[in-house]
């Protein structure tokens, strides 16, 4: 079991990007084409962020040309070069997965004021 974890733990992050449910964020996501590698944005509300160690996970929520996309990043893995927050949401629920359901206007996230 120890070979185990010292495994896992040599994997993780040293830093962790701090952010919460309900912050806008930009994931910087390493994208490989052939031999060829880029990086690729992706900017949307966090619903929801889910597990510990090193099986966590974060769901990003945007909409894309009227259709909501969603997409869940491993939060250690290495093809997740960055997670940059740029704007911080007052919410009061663990998961934001009513915002499915809100169209317009009722889908934004109060920001909140420090």
């Amino acid at each position: 079991m120890d070979m185990i974890k010292a495994f896992t733990n040599e994997q993780l992050k040293e830093n962790v990007p701090a952010f919460n449910i309900g912050d806008t964020v930009r994931v910087h996501n390493k994208i490989k084409e052939g031999n060829r590698e880029r990086i690729q944005m992706f900017e949307g509300t966090v619903i929801a962020k889910h597990g510990g160690g090193i099986s966590a996970t974060f769901t990003v929520r945007r909409i894309s040309y009227g259709v909501g996309v969603e997409k869940t990043f491993p939060l250690h893995s290495p093809n997740v070069a960055d997670v940059t927050v740029i704007r911080h949401g007052k919410v009061r629920r663990a998961k934001l997965y009513y915002l499915r359901d809100r169209v317009g206007k009722a889908s934004k996230v109060k920001e909140l004021m420090d």
